[in-house]
């Protein structure tokens, strides 16, 4: 349906609750919370530069983690540092956190690679299979919960350690939460 009107011109507005639908279908998309639009934007925007908690949370998979910002590009998670070609910046704000601040880090499941080469281990909690790919919700040594989105020819058994790297082209980071639990999982 959606290539027909594409094709036609004609403008249209479904109403969804399936965001794979959505993604498919709109040029853009409004993510509603009790009655009022939080973002309108297009599905890559809404998926890798969320404007809200809110919308980072409810738009795809993923997990928060802790953070400490290290300068205007850089910041530090449990599994390493993370640079960012551009300034990080949190929602709403204008400049950069100051080194120091800590923040709450989105890592969604592409962002974490399975890769056996790296130092840094993780067990498997979990494995949903879905078909191409396997998500595999993991736990580092360190006890961060983690999603990692694997191609399927890698079957993890349950507890198996397996190696990860991060892989992250977009940083998106928030105000840390009071109480310092970024991933309440």
């Amino acid at each position: 349906m959606g290539d027909i009107l594409k094709a036609t011109g004609t403008t249209a507005m479904f109403v969804t609750h399936d965001q794979n639908e959505a993604f498919a279908m709109a040029d853009e998309i409004a993510v509603m919370n009790d009655g009022r639009i939080q973002q309108l934007d297009s599905a890559y925007n809404l998926y890798h530069r969320p404007g809200n908690r809110f919308v980072a949370d409810f738009i795809g998979q993923g997990v928060f983690v802790p953070g400490t910002v290290l300068d205007a590009n850089r910041l530090h998670i449990e599994l390493g540092e993370v640079s960012s070609a551009h300034a990080i910046r949190l929602p709403g704000a204008t400049r950069p956190p100051p080194p120091g601040s800590r923040v709450d880090v989105l890592l969604r499941p592409d962002d974490v690679v399975h890769d056996d080469a790296s130092g840094v281990q993780a067990t498997v909690l979990q494995r949903a299979f879905r078909g191409a790919e396997i998500l595999y919700p993991l736990r580092t040594d360190g006890g961060t919960r983690v999603l990692s989105m694997v191609p399927s020819h890698h079957n993890h058994r349950l507890n198996e350690r397996i190696g990860i790297r991060l892989d992250m082209d977009h940083v998106i980071a928030f105000e840390a939460l009071p109480g310092g639990h970024a991933n309440p999982a």
